[in-house]
């Protein structure tokens, strides 16, 4: 999936050597720029604000397990590269990587139930 949205990094490999370069960008563009916005927006807290919360609450409880750790663990990294001194773009773009295999996981928790 990481793959289709564009979010692997090239790679230049001879032999033992391989060196990576910047994201591909292969793939669906509109789907890269919306994970990339939202991945943004894990420079704050993890919280839950009272208009979102009727939605959230009305979401499946391993969605929202899922959904919680992904809050957690994404804003803690984001933190954690920042001290690291890393630029913002290539904060937020792995962030995004990593925000797709959570969307992922939701995705492979739910299809079953649906299909039921």
């Amino acid at each position: 999936m990481m793959g289709y949205l564009g979010l692997v990094p090239t790679e230049n490999s001879t032999g033992d050597r391989g060196k990576r370069g910047s994201i591909t960008k292969a793939g669906n563009g509109r789907a890269r720029r919306i994970l990339v916005e939202a991945a943004s927006s894990y420079r704050n807290p993890p919280r839950v604000s009272r208009d979102k919360q009727p939605k959230v609450e009305a979401a499946p409880r391993r969605a929202r397990e899922i959904a919680w750790k992904a809050q957690t663990r994404l804003c803690g990294r984001f933190r954690s590269l920042e001290r690291k001194g890393k630029r913002r773009t290539v904060i937020v773009t792995a962030i995004a990587r990593e925000l797709s295999a959570f969307i992922w996981a939701i995705n492979r928790e739910l299809v079953p139930l649906r299909q039921a």
